[in-house]
């Protein structure tokens, strides 16, 4: 997409429209952003993790029992039942 030389003229242009002094304050708001995002994304992992596994009924083809559903119900999750369709197929009509 773009070279080495494309990036650097783009970097000398930010440099003389920012000027020096807005620079350490631009590296600091996007070292604080960068950080914000980590934490965030922790958080998420662990939140991931300590769930206990996958979304009860997903992945399996049958759909969702009475069980898998009281279990989604129960964990504030929700279950989505439905039929699976071949790409090739046409829209079935009601």
């Amino acid at each position: 997409m773009f070279g080495l030389s494309e990036l650097a003229l783009i970097l000398i242009v930010i440099v003389v429209l920012l000027g020096a002094k807005k620079l350490p304050e631009l590296a600091r708001s996007a070292g604080k952003a960068a950080r914000i995002l980590k934490s965030e994304t922790k958080a998420l992992k662990k939140e991931g993790d300590g769930d206990g596994g996958p979304i009860p009924g997903a992945g399996s083809a049958s759909g969702a029992g009475s069980a898998a559903g009281s279990e989604a119900a129960a964990s504030g999750r929700r279950v989505v039942t439905g039929t699976i369709v071949e790409r090739n197929d046409p829209p079935a009509r009601s």
